[in-house]
């Protein structure tokens, strides 16, 4: 039901869904991990609605290779000292929390080439109130599309967190955050799904009005084709997502499908969308109509939560035989 809320929001305003999209997101492993004190000190605050969550673990030279990560977290008496910096944060420098994984094995220094699966226990995870001294956050990016969410680099600077603000074993930081990005990917797929709802709907409007060689272009088949493709895309894509989401709320294993989801219905968003622009032809090129949004916001899901390729690389996993 969250996913079908959440692609009601992003056919009508893809920032906001992607906005809940990662408030959700960084709330996770808070919830999933936490001790019960942790959540009874935190979690209410989050899901009151008067708080927005980030979600920190890529950085520059570790983006989809996760286990590369250098920020570091150094043991001090009663906590940790974090030195180093992330990126690609939305809601960076706005953000109340942050959901941060951390480097705090090897005396905090990654291998020289960790590799995919390379010393994943050297990382743990921490929760990073917005106002942490120490943590300061570079310019907003100039993005394609979604410029109502920032997105931003942060740093920290000899930033002292308290042992408290720790989520989970230390060590465990790449499993709980490859366990939020599975539920984060279907959030994704909703998001993809909404936008390319919209695409479609906005298409079949504007092809039951304008006419052409004195039809309705609608009624022209090779442009009929078409839409009922761009149809059949969002009615597929919508199942897939649907069907991970059911596996996850019946306890199953669902990790494959959510990439399938993430895969399936990022890609589908970016060709109905684009066929939308195609079908309404020049002025689909112009501010004047919509669907020229919706291409540019498609195109970041096929990016983040783990870019398409990296879902093949875990679909294909999956079907590897032990």
């Amino acid at each position: 039901m969250y996913l079908q809320v959440l692609e009601e929001i992003a056919a009508r305003w893809a920032a906001v869904a992607v906005a809940v999209s990662v408030h959700s997101l960084s709330c996770h492993p808070l919830l999933t991990f936490g001790t019960e004190e942790q959540k009874q000190r935190w979690l209410p605050g989050m899901l009151s609605g008067d708080q927005i969550g980030a979600y920190s673990l890529s950085e520059p030279q570790a983006g989809s290779d996760a286990a590369a990560l250098r920020c570091a977290a150094a043991p001090i008496e009663g906590g940790y000292l974090i030195n180093g910096s992330k990126a690609w944060i939305t809601h960076g420098g706005r953000a109340d929390f942050y959901t941060l994984f951390a480097r705090t094995g090897q005396g905090n220094n990654p291998p020289a080439s960790p590799g995919p699966g390379g010393r994943r226990g050297d990382i743990s995870c921490f929760l990073i109130p917005g106002d942490q001294p120490g943590l300061s956050f570079g310019k907003p990016e100039e993005k394609m599309g979604l410029a109502a969410i920032p997105t931003t680099s942060a740093f920290y600077d000899n930033a002292e967190v308290a042992a408290e603000r720790r989520i989970g074993a230390e060590g465990q930081g790449l499993q709980i955050a490859f366990s939020a990005l599975d539920s984060g990917r279907l959030g994704i797929a909703a998001v993809a799904v909404g936008i390319a709802q919209a695409a479609l709907d906005d298409a079949c409007a504007y092809a039951n009005e304008r006419t052409a060689f004195g039809r309705k272009i609608i009624d022209h088949q090779g442009l009929g084709f078409v839409l009922a493709d761009m149809a059949a895309a969002v009615a597929g894509a919508r199942a897939t997502y649907l069907d991970a989401a059911r596996r996850r709320d019946a306890g199953r294993p669902y990790s494959q499908q959510a990439s399938v989801a993430k895969l399936i219905a990022t890609d589908a968003a970016m060709k109905v969308t684009t066929d939308a622009v195609q079908v309404l032809g020049g002025v689909g090129y112009t501010r004047d109509y919509r669907v020229e949004r919706y291409m540019r916001e498609a195109k970041i899901t096929q990016i983040f939560e783990g870019t398409n390729q990296i879902q093949r690389l875990v679909i294909a996993r999956g079907l590897t035989t032990p």
